[in-house]
């Protein structure tokens, strides 16, 4: 048997209420209470591959399986949300009416520590991460939000930022800004439009001269993954050049976390924010965020100020671990915390190398297509291994009439059956008008078929409208 099936099969067993016999014992109920609540949750037997030799067509197409999308339309808009699995979903179902039945006991059934704790064991491992660095959030914007308000900032002090950024990061920098007097400095990223050459040294070298021209740099932050053009940043890269200026890094990781094989370690950021209703296909309002070794390196690098980092919604301020502490908010939701888990142990089985490469594959395949049938689009996502995504993001027609792309994407939608996004960003940061783009999403749950299909009907939209 190989690890797949193996870890397939340890999934079948876990249930929410594992530790039943114990909690049911504090607080003084018979052991048959929640005795159903978990048999809808374990996974379709048809889910676990016949051998490790099976073809890779069929493997996907079982994972496919896992999903209860509506095949009357092909979703390819996973930045925006997920879809839960189907035993991932039947799980936060169940943990959802057993909370309703019994809710007078919750606290003694599901009390946040222990047991979240052991949540976090399980989805740590993932990330390559220790347990006590991992806080399960809410979304991204909870995480970055965390960390910036909580930041001690003194006027003059410097973020370091990009022109590409989601208001998940550019709100809470705002509000610093007003608040202590902090500069906002925005780098220019290099945007390709399909014609132009770019290299992860450009990003790098895009950082670096800003450090350059900006004393007093307090924090870097950064998407690792473009919500805008879908572009990867060299995230690790630009870790390692912020290490020699003595600054820490915040990235929002919501478009990585479930599409990329991560890991925090190596890649040495400070924080790391990222969702899990995204990729990761947990339900709404779930997150992770990463807090690296109990935010030593940041006592380090601001060691002129008492305490650089404040825990500013929390629940447990005498607790030992920093992740500890943010983790306890008062009464939680547990039942989306353990579809989250869920879900992540469903990415760890199958395996996050394997997920990556798949994706990205799809994403390239896109890219490519489109490029083949629409030569004259422009194409905003980069297709070299450095920078590429999942994400891709183009625009057929006149970079500013976001009319005629609302009504192409409706209409891709309601003639063709393809779902996807509009979306818009400035090329560069100085510019007073907006360009606005098309963006797709290739997930674990497409295949070629779907891709090749979104690209022809695109292509047939394009001729009836151009």
């Amino acid at each position: 048997m190989n690890n797949i099936e193996t870890g397939l099969e340890s999934l079948n067993r876990r249930k929410f209420l594992k530790n039943t016999a114990a909690t049911v014992a504090i607080a003084g109920l018979g052991s048959s209470v929640l005795a159903n609540t978990a048999n809808a949750s374990e996974l379709d037997p048809d889910w676990l591959p016949s051998s490790h030799h099976s073809h890779n067509r069929k493997f996907w197409n079982k994972v496919q399986k896992q999903f209860v999308l509506d095949k009357r339309t092909t979703y390819m808009n996973v930045g925006t949300t997920g879809s839960m699995p189907k035993h991932v979903l039947a799980g936060f179902t169940d943990n959802n009416k057993a909370i309703a039945k019994y809710p007078w006991d919750m606290d003694e059934r599901f009390g946040s520590w222990p047991y979240v704790s052991e949540m976090i064991a399980e989805v740590a491992p993932g990330f390559g991460a220790q347990p006590h660095e991992i806080v399960l959030s809410r979304n991204t914007t909870d995480g970055i939000c965390s960390i910036i308000n909580g930041l001690h900032f003194e006027e003059g002090d410097v973020i370091l930022t990009t022109h590409h950024e989601h208001i998940a990061a550019t709100t809470p920098m705002n509000v610093a800004k007003q608040r202590f007097g902090v500069k906002i400095v925005e780098v220019q990223l290099p945007v390709y439009t399909g014609i132009e050459d770019v290299t992860a040294d450009d990003y790098v070298d895009a950082f670096r001269t800003a450090l350059n021209e900006n004393p007093n740099v307090r924090l870097i932050t950064f998407s690792h993954i473009t919500y805008k053009t879908g572009t990867k940043l060299p995230a690790k890269r630009i870790c390692e050049l912020a290490k020699q200026y003595a600054v820490p890094t915040l990235i929002d990781g919501a478009h990585s976390v479930g599409m990329l094989d991560l890991d925090f370690h190596d890649m040495d950021c400070d924080f790391y924010a990222g969702s899990g209703h995204k990729w990761q296909c947990g339900p709404g309002a779930t997150g992770i965020l990463y807090v690296r070794d109990n935010a030593t390196r940041l006592n380090e690098y601001w060691s002129d100020r008492v305490n650089p980092l404040w825990v500013i919604n929390a629940s447990l301020s005498h607790a030992d671990y920093l992740c500890e502490q943010m983790q306890y908010i008062g009464n939680d939701n547990y039942p989306a915390k353990q579809a989250l888990v869920d879900s992540c142990k469903m990415w760890d089985d199958i395996g996050r190398a394997r997920i990556e490469k798949r994706v990205l594959k799809l994403g390239a395949l896109c890219k490519s297509l489109l490029a083949e049938a629409l030569p004259d689009a422009y194409i905003f996502s980069p297709n070299v291994d450095d920078l590429a995504s999942a994400l891709t993001t183009f625009n057929p027609f006149e970079l500013e009439d976001s009319e005629l792309l609302t009504e192409f994407r409706d209409r891709l939608r309601n003639q063709y059956g393809y779902i996807i996004r509009t979306t818009d960003f400035k090329l560069y940061k100085d510019d007073t008008a907006n360009t606005y783009a098309l963006r797709i999403s290739t997930h674990l749950f497409h295949d070629e078929k779907d891709v090749r299909g979104l690209v022809n009907s695109i292509k047939k939209l394009y001729r009836r409208m151009a």
